[in-house]
C-alpha cells in the first residue's frame, strides 16, 4: 500500500506488498518504508526536498495549472507521473508506454515517489506543461487521428504515443527530425544531415536551395584564445553552414577580442551544424588554426519555426540546448523571445586547441521580414 502525498494529508493507493508512511518534517516531505512480508519496520527514510526551496515551489506551482491536472496523452485526470525530459504529467496507464520508450526520448518519473533532481525540476519548469508540451508535440495532427480518451486500450495509448514522442508524426514537418549526439536524420528520410550537401546528389542541391529563414550569428567575443605567434595572434573566425561560408575582421595582436560583428546565413531545408573555426592572421604563412567547435542548431531552429506563424508573445524562455559531454558548451545555453526575436546565447569551449572559448548571439530571421 502506498500513500501519496498532498496538502491536504496522505492518501492510500494499492501497490505491491509494503506500506509507506509520509510525514511532514522541517526538513520537508519523507516517507517511511514498512515490509509487510518481513512484518517489521525498516529504516528506510525518502525525503522528497532535496532540491531548494525555490525549485520545489515552481514544480508545486506547476502542479497547480489546469492544464497539468489532467494527463497529456490521454486527458485522464490527476496524473501521478511525469517525463522529465519532454516536460509532461502522465496517467499510470500511458505511463506505462513511456516506460518501453528509450530514456533519452522519454524519462518517466513519479510525481511522489522518485527523487527529482534540481535539473529534472528546471526541466519540467522550463517547458511550463502539458500545454506548452502539446502546442509542439500535437500541433498537426491529420484528420482521422483522435487523441486516446481516458478508457483506451494499452494498443491504441502506445500507437499514439509512439506517433508523439518517438516518430515526431503531429509536429510541424520542418521539425521531425531525431537527434542522436551530434548527427540528425529526418524521420521520413532517415537521411544524415552530414549528407544534406553532397554535390552529387541532385535532391540535395535542391533542399540546399530552399531557404526555411535566415540566421544570424553575432561573434561576441574570444576568452583566452591560443597563442601562435611569438607572445599573442591575430584572431579571425570563420562561421560555415552547409557550402556557405562568412568569416569576421581580424583582431591584431588580442588573445581576448571582442568583434560584436553580425554575420548572416541563409538557412536551407536540409539543413546541419553551424561549424566555426578560429585562425591565426599570417602575412607570409598560411593562417594557423586556434580551435574548432560546432554549434547543434536543431533546439533553436525548432523553436523559432513553432513561433513563426504566430504573433511573438512577451519575452519567455522557450527552449535550451543542453551542456554534455557530446557538445562544445561551456554550460546549458537558453533559447528566447527578447523585444519580439528569437535568440540565443552560446559560450563554446574551443576543440583541439589548448586553451580558448567563444561567445556567439543566434538570432533568427524568418523569410516573410
Amino acid at each position: 500500500m502506498i500513500t501519496s502525498f498532498d496538502d491536504q494529508g496522505p492518501k492510500l493507493e494499492n501497490m505491491s506488498n509494503r506500506h509507506y508512511e509520509y510525514s511532514k518534517s522541517n526538513s520537508g516531505n519523507r516517507y517511511h518504508e514498512y515490509s509487510l512480508q518481513g512484518g517489521g519496520k525498516s529504516n528506510r527514510y525518502y525525503d522528497y526536498n532535496k532540491s531548494t526551496s525555490g525549485s520545489s515551489r515552481k514544480m508545486k506551482e506547476l502542479l497547480l495549472k489546469s492544464d497539468n491536472q489532467v494527463c497529456a496523452d490521454c486527458d485522464a485526470p490527476d496524473p501521478k507521473w511525469a517525463s522529465a525530459n519532454i516536460g509532461v504529467f502522465l496517467c499510470l496507464k500511458c505511463c506505462s508506454v513511456h516506460r518501453n520508450l528509450s530514456s533519452d526520448i522519454s524519462k518517466v518519473l513519479s510525481v511522489t515517489l522518485d527523487e527529482w533532481s534540481e535539473e529534472d525540476i528546471e526541466s519540467m519548469v522550463e517547458v511550463g506543461g502539458n500545454s506548452s508540451a502539446n502546442a509542439i508535440y500535437e500541433a498537426y495532427i491529420p484528420k482521422g487521428i483522435s487523441k486516446p480518451k481516458p478508457n483506451a486500450t494499452i494498443e491504441e495509448r502506445t500507437k499514439f504515443i509512439r506517433s508523439k514522442y518517438e516518430f515526431q508524426e503531429f509536429l510541424k514537418p520542418s521539425l521531425r527530425m531525431i537527434s542522436s549526439k551530434s548527427s540528425f536524420k529526418t524521420c521520413a528520410s532517415g537521411v544524415d544531415s552530414d549528407s544534406f550537401y553532397s554535390p552529387a546528389t541532385s535532391r540535395n542541391a535542391t533542399d540546399a536551395s530552399i531557404s526555411i529563414g535566415t540566421l544570424k550569428v553575432k561573434v561576441v567575443r574570444g576568452i583566452n584564445l591560443a597563442i601562435r605567434d611569438f607572445r599573442s595572434s591575430d584572431p579571425y573566425v570563420i562561421l560555415a553552414l552547409g557550402q556557405q561560408k562568412v568569416k569576421t575582421s581580424v583582431k591584431q595582436s588580442n588573445l581576448n577580442p571582442v568583434w560584436n560583428e553580425e554575420l548572416k546565413l541563409t538557412v536551407p531545408q536540409r539543413y546541419g551544424a553551424l561549424k566555426l573555426q578560429v585562425y591565426d592572421y599570417d602575412t607570409f604563412s598560411a593562417d594557423d588554426i586556434m580551435g574548432e567547435a560546432e554549434v547543434d542548431l536543431q533546439p533553436f531552429i525548432a523553436a523559432a519555426t513553432v513561433f513563426s506563424d504566430e504573433e511573438l508573445p512577451d519575452d519567455m524562455q522557450v527552449g535550451k540546448w543542453l551542456k554534455s559531454s557530446d557538445n562544445a558548451l561551456m554550460k546549458d545555453s537558453t533559447i528566447n523571445i527578447i523585444g519580439g526575436k528569437i535568440k540565443q546565447e552560446i559560450h563554446l569551449k574551443l576543440q583541439n586547441v589548448e586553451s580558448g572559448e567563444l561567445e556567439l548571439e543566434l538570432e533568427w530571421i524568418p523569410l516573410h521580414q
